[in-house]
């Protein structure tokens, strides 16, 4: 007898909201990024890196308006994928989900990098390693890949649970020393004369250069909608996945502005260091908390930057297995496990996120900290076009073919969407870079979109499988 939709096995509905929250607030890892993007940012948005994550949140909150609407209209794992095939047709939603999948896969480089790097350095400050090789990082970066593959064939169930419990933890830790730090800010005993100031709010650089830096912070906002892909094995999704995806985006939004805004006004007076520090708010916990505190928010930092990457394998084998399984049935990558989980998909990201790692190693003599920040930019780069299509299907399901009753007025959202998301892909492009690395991002990320339209315009016959099963099959409306 044949696999069928009804016999072969699938994806199980056993998860809460809160680990829907998980996987979502594991992905976006608030304590990684508030450690090692802002250094990012500042390059190109100076001072003004709080003023950057603002922007970000913004445009963050005006996507998550189209991925709450659709998300109560659709439930697959998929996520972009389905979204943009069921309102654009399945061309589109195929390259949407071939991109997003890319952006996942680069995202698993930069935080298993993230992950390394974090390890190492926690392990030279407190004496266990003291003088690690060029390389040294790359030992961790290997152990997290590793861990994350192992973990992500287990149920989702056990892997977002220990995501949430170990986030939470790290986080609760930095909001503490976050108000810690703005106490002496205000009261003026601060180290180093740093006081409380607005200005970090002002852009040195013009309103290009925020934009610029927007990029990193979209980055560290990145994950916001993984829960989206969780929509077959959550319950209640249609109440459920909406609310993970807009509380996930609603506090990430306010904690990255205030810890970026304290950040900078703490490092005022030593800019050097601040761009230099491997773990931000390890280094402000050792200067006005002790030296024990900046280490466990390191240790905390690279252990975040763990769950990410398992939280990105995830995720990535979610939308790989919903690709395969919409075009092949229940075979290969769109098979599961006995126990629910698509291994095949699973074991596909991993090894292709390792891959990308090798390569940069080996070819073009990368760093921990250069497979974190290529990567970084070329996968939110992908990420930004998969949210244009994304916001683009929401506004052709709610405002032109009307499934849904909302105020006309409401249009307003997805075009503030669309102009902040097209202006930051704009400046990043426009004037092109020449020099360095940065000349390449744009053409990496390019030649994955490419490679997924030249995939959809050969194989008219698996356009027309996937648009079939996006209307009719597992996980539609």
């Amino acid at each position: 007898m044949s696999d069928t939709a009804e016999t072969r096995p699938g994806l199980r509905r056993s998860l809460s909201v809160w680990q829907a929250v998980g996987l979502s607030v594991a992905l976006m890892a608030p304590s990684m990024a508030a450690n090692i993007n802002p250094q990012q940012t500042a390059a190109a948005a100076g001072r003004a890196v709080p003023l950057a994550f603002l922007l970000s949140a913004v445009g963050v909150l005006l996507v998550a308006y189209g991925f709450v609407k659709l998300c109560r209209y659709y439930q697959h794992a998929g996520s972009v994928y389905a979204f943009v095939g069921a309102t654009l047709g399945p061309r589109a939603g195929v390259v949407a989900g071939i991109g997003l999948l890319g952006t996942y896969t680069f995202y698993a480089v930069v935080t298993s990098s993230a992950a390394g790097t974090l390890a190492t350095a926690f392990l030279t400050q407190t004496g266990i390693w003291p003088d690690p090789p060029s390389w040294g990082p790359f030992v961790p970066t290997a152990v997290a890949l590793v861990g994350a593959w192992l973990l992500a064939v287990l149920p989702a169930r056990r892997g977002t649970s220990t995501l949430l419990a170990v986030e939470g933890a790290t986080i609760a830790v930095i909001l503490l020393v976050t108000v810690v730090i703005l106490v002496r800010l205000l009261a003026g005993n601060a180290p180093g004369g740093a006081r409380f100031t607005m200005g970090v709010f002002v852009p040195e650089t013009g309103l290009s250069g925020v934009f610029l830096g927007a990029v990193f912070g979209f980055l560290s906002f990145a994950g916001f909608e993984a829960a989206a892909t969780l929509g077959e094995e959550t319950h209640d999704p249609k109440r459920n996945i909406p609310r993970a995806i807009l509380g996930t985006a609603i506090f990430g939004g306010g904690y990255f502005v205030v810890v970026t805004a304290v950040e900078m006004m703490a490092f005022r007076s030593d800019a050097g260091v601040f761009h230099d520090s491997p773990s931000l708010l390890g280094d402000l916990g050792s200067r006005y908390a002790g030296a024990w505190v900046g280490d466990v928010i390191s240790v905390g930092a690279a252990i975040s930057a763990f769950g990410c990457c398992l939280a990105c394998v995830v995720g990535g084998s979610r939308l790989l297995y919903a690709l395969g399984r919409d075009t092949v049935g229940g075979r290969g990558l769109g098979r599961t496990s006995s126990r629910g989980t698509p291994v095949t998909a699973v074991t596909a990201v991993a090894g292709a996120a390792a891959l990308i790692i090798v390569v940069c190693a080996v070819f073009f003599g990368a760093t921990a900290s250069d497979t974190f920040a290529w990567s970084g930019s070329i996968g939110t780069l992908i990420l930004l076009i998969s949210y244009l299509l994304t916001t683009i299907g929401a506004i052709r399901l709610l405002f032109v073919k009307r499934r849904m009753r909302v105020p006309g007025w409401h249009l307003v959202f997805p075009i503030g969407a669309l102009v902040v998301l097209g202006y930051t892909v704009y400046v990043n492009v426009v004037p092109y870079p020449t020099e360095g690395p940065a000349r390449w991002f744009p053409v990496v990320a390019a030649a994955v979109l490419a490679l997924a339209v030249l995939a959809v315009l050969s194989a008219p016959g698996f356009a027309r499988r996937v648009g079939e099963r996006l209307t009719t099959g597992d996980g539609g409306a």
